[in-house]
């Protein structure tokens, strides 16, 4: 069966998502037999959509992994997708506690409204294993700014693509990630350029000898790290590690099959309109 993951935006953090110097939409995950699940749709979301022709209406899940807004600002937009603009009520709604009720620091990220058209929502915890849509998933814990982050490993049949979400590096963490094929880190600064509750070169270098997977890609770049060169800043890591790494670009396309490939949608400048009748 399919497993694609479009890249939509490959850029992470205050400055770049203020600048868009790369998208912040997150990814697309086409899986079995034609189900979409959207991962983190922040900033950037429907424009690029938009430039691919990807009808949102055929989304059937959205995740959320925690309230900060380069992951869910466009997440609503989504859900009125995912429901043929509230006209049909449809659709999953997984997120971590403070996107979907809100503490006193953070969200909740997705309003009651938007809550009532979609047709269910559940709420994510480290330790969960879910069935999105037919898709093993497995729910990470994090060490986040926002402490209810988490992150994802996704069973496919040509084995698991993690997700891990923003996070500081540790043992523990890394650990939850063994096994993986594909690992997609969010490294946002680079070299040793730490900042915290996120990942820099350095960290990404640590992780990888950790896991071991066959792929690892380089997501949630910010500014200074974009700056630096980051297809550079993999390279680097690829000869410490020995594991093909890879900086992914905004719209770059994974599939999981026997083998991993990348390659570019078609993209479109023209005014779209599609059929958004239920």
């Amino acid at each position: 069966m399919v497993f694609r993951m479009t890249f939509l935006g490959t850029g992470g953090g205050r400055h770049t998502t203020m600048y868009q110097t790369r998208c912040t939409g997150g990814i697309i995950v086409e899986h079995g037999n034609g189900k979409h699940l959207h991962i983190d749709p922040g900033p950037g979301a429907l424009t690029q959509m938009k430039r691919i022709h990807y009808d949102l209406t055929g989304t059937d899940s959205v995740i959320v992994s925690h309230a900060h807004p380069d992951h869910y600002s466009d997440a609503e937009a989504v859900i009125e997708g995912i429901t043929f603009g509230g006209w049909k009520k449809r659709g999953h709604l997984y997120g971590s506690p403070t996107v979907i009720d809100g503490d006193d620091r953070l969200g909740p990220c997705v309003s009651k409204y938007h809550k009532k058209l979609i047709e269910k929502i559940t709420v994510l915890l480290p330790g969960m294993v879910l069935d999105i849509d037919g898709l093993k998933t497995e729910v990470c814990r994090t060490d986040h700014s926002d402490p209810t982050n988490v992150g994802f490993r996704f069973h496919t049949e040509n084995g698991i693509v993690s997700y891990v979400s923003d996070t500081s590096f540790s043992e523990e963490i890394a650990e939850q990630h063994k096994g993986c094929r594909v690992l997609i880190l969010p490294v946002t600064t680079p070299d040793d350029k730490r900042i915290a509750y996120h990942l820099c070169t350095e960290d990404a270098v640590s992780f990888i000898n950790k896991v071991r997977p066959e792929l690892a890609l380089f997501v949630h770049l910010g500014i200074v790290m974009i700056k630096r060169n980051p297809e550079k800043q993999a390279l680097e890591t690829e000869k410490r590690t020995g594991i093909r790494t890879i900086a992914v670009k905004d719209l770059d396309i994974l599939d999981v099959g026997k083998t991993l490939s990348f390659s570019a949608p078609k993209t479109y400048d023209d005014e779209w309109i599609p059929d958004t009748s239920p």
